[in-house]
């Protein structure tokens, strides 16, 4: 589901519908090249604006995210020419099979981004498909449905590029899933659970923009633990670790990196245990008890505002019964477009085509590709 960090970037180009045209090409004009820019119109950010987003997840359909988002400007520090604002906001979406999500949150920057906080509340009714670990040729549908509650906090150390902190999760989860044998990993005791948890959480992060990064390094090592003791109907839990990396050969060509694993512990439910996430994959298409993956990026920028990306990548799955053995060999390939839509942010949009073991996919894309 959309984010309050991705609706920052949607709103952009779809707030400015409502403007005249006229009034767009006016205002939003870059003074350099004369192109549309958008550079201006984020540094006077006041106030509620309005949000429309695509919906692109292939796992449940196309379809539109709604929010309205209240800005809380900052005065730039010492060497500084924008900092991000704090947003407030709330939104609902739904898709083409049904899918509806209602929420709100608040993500903040505090003491000159020494803490990045984020806290989330939202109920969704999702409609998915379930691929059995055991026999990959047999799916069903299932509708889940969930109230979801999120605090959470990194405190970056000292002058550092490290953050650690943690967060608290809390999700009532309930599954409407006809069983029957073709289903071994599937059980009722799934279907209505209380989640409850704390993670841990560490990051090393110096991109040199938090928007569309092109240089830098970013590592996330954290785990979530769902206790009784809080107030989880069972102990379940699992380790996260992703790492993504720009290096700009030159300013022509900008090459990424991303490498990312997941392991579940504990009695995980089936909805909850870790999938391959590649773009042109449906979410939880291929599920394990553990997950790694390795996706490059290669951005062409063919000018100053414009640029072609291309992207591939592999990733598998693994489960304790087979003693983590391979089992499934998963890859993604494609390309797209970047626009250079905000200059002084160095904020990019664009569209990406992928193509997965089973079918194409369409992405719209603010900022990363990777963004987290």
């Amino acid at each position: 589901m959309t984010n309050l960090k991705y609706l920052f970037f949607i709103f952009i180009f779809f707030g400015s519908i409502s403007v005249g045209h006229s009034q767009i090409l006016k205002k939003h004009r870059d003074s350099i090249d004369g192109a549309i820019d958008l550079s201006h119109f984020l540094s006077d950010l006041n106030g509620v604006l309005p949000v429309l987003s695509p919906i692109t997840e292939p796992a449940v359909g196309y379809g539109l995210a709604g929010a309205g988002l209240y800005f809380i400007n900052k005065e730039p520090q010492k060497n500084q020419t924008f900092q991000k604002p704090d947003i407030v906001g709330i939104g609902a979406g739904f898709t083409e099979n049904g899918t509806w999500f209602v929420g709100g949150g608040y993500s903040g920057i505090w003491k000159n981004d020494h803490i990045r906080y984020r806290g989330i509340f939202a109920y969704g009714d999702v409609n998915l498909t379930y691929y059995s670990q055991l026999l990959p040729d047999k799916s069903k549908e299932f509708n889940l449905t969930s109230y979801f509650f999120l605090q959470q906090a990194l405190f970056r150390i000292k002058e550092s590029n490290f953050f650690f902190g943690g967060k608290y999760q809390l999700s009532k989860i309930n599954i409407d899933f006809l069983l029957d044998s073709n289903f071994p990993n599937v059980t009722k005791k799934d279907f209505d659970l209380w989640n409850s948890g704390i993670s841990l959480i560490s990051e090393f992060d110096n991109y040199n923009n938090i928007f569309s990064p092109t240089k830098g390094t970013k590592v996330h090592l954290s785990y979530d633990q769902n206790l009784e003791l809080l107030g989880s109907d069972r102990d379940w839990g699992t380790f996260n670790f992703y790492s993504v990396y720009y290096y700009p050969v030159s300013k022509t060509w900008i090459p990424g990196l991303r490498i990312a694993s997941r392991l579940a512990t504990g009695e995980t439910p089936f909805y909850a245990k870790p999938y391959i996430e590649l773009r042109g994959v449906p979410a939880m298409r291929y599920q394990g008890d553990l997950t790694a993956l390795i996706e490059t990026e290669q951005l062409f920028n063919l000018n100053p505002r414009w640029g072609l990306v291309a992207f591939g990548g592999l990733g598998n799955t693994f489960n304790k019964k087979n003693d983590y053995h391979a089992e499934e060999l998963v890859w993604n390939a494609g390309g797209g477009f970047r626009y250079m839509l905000a200059r002084i942010f160095g904020l990019k949009m664009g569209l990406d085509v992928a193509r997965g073991p089973e079918d194409w996919a369409v992405y719209v894309v603010f900022g990363s590709s990777w963004l987290r």
